[in-house]
């Protein structure tokens, strides 16, 4: 049996894989000091981040990364050992990162979704915020017409704990009270009736969004019922003679609150959608694509109840002159509209391309 054989047979390495070993030991004698330098300064950008490293260290970080990535590609081609190429793999991993990627801290990312993300995702889900709102107008309409033709329906839409003493039989000074009274009771009542309607229509906007991955239906109905609800509170205060005096004591909050509805129904139906006509893609394919846009629109919904939230438990207790209640609502209304139609466009936005 030869010298050879034996070794073979033993296990001891052969003599071309001792040559390989001897080449990689001498590769990286050659480059190591660059590639440690290297995971020096990545490794300070990756714990204190890029304004850790001055100039010149920026500089070598960026010199150092192209030469990792030359010996990355000549220990592939030349086919040294399995751990210096997984070293070099990693290393060259980090670097990139920590070179082209965004270095972008919470704010800069709050920022970014503010100005651009929510106001974007909103331009492209146009046509299920118009189904939306058609859904909450015909709703009002409907519920409107039904208080009118039988004042009965007043308790079908609108449970007990929200009208609390607001029925079809109190009087029209009683009402106004509601609307107007500054009695510390009156408010302390008015108060609670606030904070019943933020939490009513925050479960509301989230049973919204939630449902609308059942084929968008859900959503809609809900906000039809939301719509039903308001209709037929409008329709009591209106044949009190207290229309105007109720637009403006909702529109203070309401306008905000109830286009938060909007969105958030806006957002489901996205959801919906991608399950019921995915088109070429995979129905999972689909839900990631539209999802991104309607957690965008939930984000805002919340952002947009939040605000109506403080509108409604401190500016309206404070504020009796549906002018100003209304001027208001209103003007809330044209800053939600301005941002989000004309905040984060692109350059084709601008030239009158849809964004839908």
């Amino acid at each position: 049996m030869s010298s050879d054989t034996g070794q073979e047979i033993l296990g001891a390495p052969s003599s071309a894989e001792q040559r390989d070993v001897l080449r990689s030991a001498r590769f990286r004698l050659e480059r190591e000091a660059h590639w440690q330098r290297l995971d020096l300064l990545v490794a300070r950008v990756e714990n204190a981040g890029a304004s850790a490293l001055n100039y010149h260290e920026t500089r070598d970080m960026v010199a150092a990364y192209r030469q990792a990535m030359t010996s990355l590609s000549v220990a592939r081609d030349i086919s040294l050992d399995r751990a210096l190429v997984d070293y070099l793999e990693s290393l060259c991993s980090r670097a990139y990162l920590v070179i082209y990627a965004p270095q972008e801290g919470v704010g800069g990312l709050v920022a970014r979704l503010l100005a651009h993300g929510i106001p974007q995702a909103v331009r492209r889900s146009v046509l299920p915020l118009l189904a939306a709102f058609a859904a909450l107008i015909l709703g009002i309409a409907v519920g409107y017409h039904l208080f009118s033709v039988d004042q009965n329906w007043y308790y079908t839409f609108v449970p007990g704990e929200m009208a609390d003493m607001r029925t079809p039989g109190a009087s029209a000074s009683y009402l106004r009270t509601t609307l107007y009274d500054g009695d510390p009771l009156a408010g302390d009542t008015l108060a609670a009736f606030a904070t019943y309607l933020f939490s009513h229509n925050t479960q509301i906007a989230i049973l919204i969004f939630a449902l609308g991955i059942f084929w968008a239906l859900p959503s809609f109905v809900l906000t039809f019922y939301n719509g039903l609800l308001l209709g037929a509170f409008y329709a009591m205060f209106a044949d009190k003679g207290l229309g105007y005096d109720v637009i403006a004591w909702l529109s203070i909050h309401g306008v905000t609150e109830l286009s938060a509805i909007v969105i958030a129904c806006a957002g489901g139906a996205r959801l919906g959608f991608a399950v019921l006509m995915p088109g070429a893609l995979t129905r999972r394919e689909a839900l990631r694509q539209q999802g991104k846009d309607a957690v965008k629109l939930v984000i805002l919904a919340g952002l947009m109840l939040i605000t109506a939230a403080f509108i409604e438990g401190v500016l309206r207790q404070r504020i009796f002159n549906p002018e100003i209640r209304l001027a208001l609502g209103w003007g809330m209304g044209l800053f939600w509209l301005l941002w989000l139609t004309l905040s984060g466009r692109k350059p084709r936005e601008t030239q009158g391309e849809p964004a839908l």
